[in-house]
C-alpha cells in the first residue's frame, strides 16, 4: 500500500495579535500537544482532527522522523488504530498513518518499542471478518514483515493463535475466501504471506501435503482484480521453490491461460523457476516439462528489458552444459571473490543496458497505422 495521504488538518490554536511576530513553534512540542486528543474518550471532532494531522505528518520524511521520537504519541496512535469495536471513525486515519510509518524500515524499532505487541494486535484486526479497516491493518503488517525482527514477531503471534486453527491456516483462509470480510478486500494479506514464506517454518506449513495450501493459492496467481494480491501469492510460491518440492499442480495451466500483465510479477515467476533449477534433478524436471519452448516464446514477446534479461539467464541454465561433479547445486557453489566482483560488474552493466533500452522505448514514436498521415 502506497503512502496514505490526507489533507493537512490543523487543531484549534491561538493566533498572534496583529502586528506582533508569530513565535517560532517547536515541532516536537507541537506534536506532543496532539497526544491528549488521540486518547480514548477525547471529543470526537478533536480526535478526528488530531488523527488527520498525524496522518499528514506521516506523508513526509521529516514528519515521520519527528513522530519516531514521540513514543507516547505512537502508542496512542496504535491504541486508536486497534480500538475495540465499534471502531471510531478516526481509527482509519490512525491505521493509515501506521501504514506510512511502517513503510520506513528505520521506524520499525520505535514502533515496536512503543507497542511490542503491535504485530499481534494488528493481526487480530486484519483477520477479524467484521473489522472495517482490516485492509489497512494488513498493509501495516505487509510493511513491517519485510524486516526480520517484525516478521519473527508476527510468526510468533501466528503460532500463539487458537489451538483449534493455526494462525497461518486462518491467514490463508482469509486470503483465499472471497468476501471473508465484507468491508475490506484483504489484498495485502498476499504480501504478508510472501514475507512470512521467507521463514523455514512458514514454508514447512505451506508445503505440508496434508494441508493442500499451494493448491488453494494457485488460482490467485491469476486473480484479475489486484496485482498486490497476485504478486504476494507469486512471491510466496517463489519462496517455496527454495524447498524444491512443489506439488505437481504447479506445472500445469489451463488452455486459456493469459500472460501475466504485471512485469514485476512475470520476473518473480521466472525467478521461481530459476530456483527450481538450482539442483541437477530440478533442472532436468524443468527441462522435461518443456519449459525451454515456453521461455523462448516469452523471450521473443517480452517488452521489458530487465524481465527479458532474467528470462535469458534461465534459458542459459537450461540449455547450458551441466556443472562439473561436486558443483551440481548452484545455490551452494562457492564463487571466488574476484569472480564475484566481475559478475556484479556484469550485472550492473546489464542493468544499465536495460535502463537505456527502456528509455529508448519510451522516447520512440508510436508506430503509425498504414496509410496514416503524420499530424
Amino acid at each position: 500500500m502506497g503512502e496514505a495521504g490526507a489533507a493537512t488538518g490543523s487543531l484549534a490554536g491561538g493566533v498572534a495579535a496583529a502586528g506582533s511576530p508569530m513565535p517560532e513553534a517547536d515541532p516536537e512540542a507541537e506534536a506532543a500537544k496532539l497526544l491528549p486528543f488521540l486518547a480514548p474518550g477525547a471529543r470526537a471532532d478533536l480526535q478526528t482532527a488530531a488523527a488527520r494531522h498525524v496522518l499528514a505528518l506521516t506523508g513526509s520524511g521529516p514528519g515521520r522522523t519527528l513522530l519516531a521520537g514521540q513514543e507516547a504519541l505512537l502508542r496512542a496512535l496504535v491504541e486508536l488504530a486497534a480500538a475495540p469495536a465499534p471502531a471510531p471513525a478516526p481509527a482509519r486515519d490512525a491505521a493509515r498513518a501506521l501504514v506510512n510509518l511502517a513503510a520506513d524500515p528505520g521506524l520499525h524499532e520505535p514502533l515496536l518499542a512503543a507497542e511490542p505487541r503491535l504485530p499481534a494486535r494488528l493481526l487480530g484486526r486484519a483477520l477479524d471478518p467484521q473489522w472495517p479497516w482490516a485492509e489497512e491493518a494488513a498493509a501495516v503488517l505487509a510493511n513491517l514483515s519485510r524486516e526480520p525482527a517484525p516478521c519473527a514477531a508476527l510468526m510468533a503471534a501466528l503460532a500463539a493463535a487458537e489451538p483449534e486453527e493455526s494462525g497461518l491456516e486462518r491467514l490463508v483462509r482469509a486470503l483465499c475466501t472471497p468476501g471473508y470480510n465484507g468491508h475490506a478486500p484483504l489484498h495485502y494479506l498476499g504480501p504478508v504471506l510472501s514475507n512470512l514464506s521467507q521463514r523455514p517454518a512458514a514454508r514447512a506449513f505451506l508445503l505440508d501435503p496434508d494441508r493442500c495450501v499451494v493448491q488453494r493459492l494457485l488460482p490467485l496467481t491469476q486473480y484479475p482484480d489486484s496485482s498486490v494480491r497476485r504478486g504476494g501469492v507469486v512471491g510466496t510460491l517463489r519462496n517455496c521453490c527454495f524447498e524444491h518440492r512443489l506439488p505437481v499442480d504447479l506445472q500445469y495451466l489451463p488452455p486459456d491461460k493469459q500472460r501475466e500483465p504485471d512485469p514485476d510479477i512475470r520476473k518473480m515467476l521466472i525467478e521461481a523457476i530459476m530456483l527450481l533449477t538450482a539442483t541437477a534433478p530440478g533442472r532436468q524436471q524443468v527441462r522435461d516439462q518443456g519449459a525451454y519452448l515456453i521461455l523462448r516464446e516469452l523471450h521473443t514477446w517480452e517488452p521489458e528489458p530487465d524481465v527479458r534479461a532474467t528470462c535469458e539467464k534461465l534459458i542459459q541454465v537450461l540449455i547450458g552444459d551441466e556443472p562439473e561433479r561436486g558443483m551440481e547445486n548452484l545455490l551452494e557453489v562457492q564463487v571466488p571473490e574476484d569472480v564475484e566482483e566481475q559478475l556484479q560488474q556484469l550485472d550492473r552493466q546489464e542493468q544499465e543496458q536495460c535502463v537505456r533500452e527502456q528509455q529508448e522505448r519510451e522516447l520512440s514514436p508510436e508506430p503509425q497505422a498504414e496509410g496514416a498521415a503524420p499530424t
